[in-house]
């Protein structure tokens, strides 16, 4: 009557490996099946949701004001609790540089505006028909330009440029007594020259970029960048044409923004390997200082992120309330000011040597660092402007 009777073992269902918990420690398969109902579904999705954000918290405060803290928690085999170095990394580098655009998107439409005198006609200063009817087949040309290189999402605005700048184009003939302007794309594009990006070749009488160690289509493609570059920077700098120089402009910043994520990217291992070579006698694996280039660059990226949002947020309240204003503008010097000690802080708490010694390694880096990453940037830029 008081005979013990063993449980029946669970196995997975997928591999048949008996179970001693939640997951297979064969496969990874976890023993809930995921036919349910759809408010246990709902719940996972929650659970899910929140065990996310709370890595979240877990990492940003720590990354922000314990310099080295996450990669020394890395290193110990603690990682759970925290978001993964090279996706922290990632993602802040994406949305510092989203941030700053739109902080530069500001700054250059402010400036345009105030240029412009606001609302102003386009072809206010045209004196004859023909000089309408010029103006807005350039600035039709420099629309198509952009309609090719901006995303789909954007091509309504595009429609809305257009139609505005045949409306100015329409008054302006009417003031000047003569019929509207019926300037097509087609004539925009013949009226608006080889000057043009979209017309631009490598195939041109002179070529400003040629390597002798790089293959003649890597040349041609160099020489067609640099060529679309200045013809972007030219234009950008336009003053009789003013929406084509507006144009110009924001396809400069869009074609920068795009490339720095990847340039960054590019950067990272280039700063472990400068790591790697400065250390070299701490016997340090490549794949720890990669870590720690990940890190340092996440707190860089949250740092610019703030330092944007910050100045965006002073721009906002400093007409309202002047002196939030001033106290965001002293935030934002001490993230600034704070930056270059914790890099410092973090270089001395991960490597373990004297301050003197910390120092001197430090500038080093941090000017073998400077110069390539100027390199880098200055390829970017090129690329970038060169769209």
């Amino acid at each position: 009557m008081n005979e013990l009777t063993e449980a029946g073992t669970l196995h997975c269902a997928n591999c048949a490996t008996p179970l001693e918990g939640e997951f297979c420690h064969h496969c990874g398969q976890s023993v809930h099946s995921v036919l349910k109902p759809v408010h246990h579904m709902l719940e996972d999705g929650m659970d899910m949701f929140l065990h996310v954000d709370g890595r979240i918290f877990h990492t940003l405060p720590p990354l922000l004001t314990k310099p080295g803290f996450l990669t020394l928690e890395y290193f110990s085999g603690r990682r759970q609790r925290y978001v993964a170095p090279f996706r922290l990394m990632f993602v802040l580098c994406l949305l510092a540089f989203f941030a700053f655009h739109l902080a530069v998107d500001v700054v250059v439409n402010k400036r345009a505006t105030a240029r412009t005198g606001g609302g102003e006609n386009t072809f206010a200063q045209a004196r004859t028909a023909q000089e309408v009817q010029t103006k807005l087949a350039e600035s039709l040309g420099a629309l198509e330009v952009t309609r090719k290189t901006v995303p789909t999402v954007a091509l309504p605005g595009i429609d809305a440029a257009e139609n505005k700048l045949r409306e100015q184009a329409n008054m302006r003939l009417t003031e000047l007594g003569k019929a509207p302007a019926r300037a097509s794309s087609a004539a925009a594009d013949d009226v608006a020259g080889p000057d043009r990006p979209v017309h631009l070749t490598s195939k041109m009488d002179h070529q400003i970029v040629h390597v002798a160690w790089l293959p003649q289509f890597m040349n041609e493609r160099l020489d067609l960048y640099v060529h679309r570059m200045l013809a972007n920077i030219k234009e950008a700098f336009d003053d009789e044409n003013p929406e084509a120089r507006q144009l110009a402009r924001e396809r400069l910043i869009t074609g920068v923004f795009a490339v720095l994520p990847q340039a960054m990217v590019v950067m990272i291992p280039i700063f472990a390997l400068l790591l790697k070579l400065f250390y070299v006698f701490k016997r340090r694996l490549y794949m720890e200082h990669l870590i720690v280039a990940l890190h340092s660059h996440a707190f860089l990226f949250l740092a610019l992120l703030l330092v944007t949002v910050i100045g965006m947020l002073s721009t906002w309240l400093r007409p309202h309330l002047a002196w939030t204003g001033h106290a965001l503008g002293y935030l934002q010097g001490a993230v600034l000011l704070w930056m270059p000690v914790y890099l410092l802080a973090m270089q001395k708490r991960i490597y373990h040597q004297r301050w003197p010694m910390t120092v001197v390694k430090y500038w080093f880096v941090g000017w073998c660092y400077f110069w390539l990453l100027s390199t880098v940037l200055g390829l970017a830029l090129v690329l970038g402007a060169g769209h």
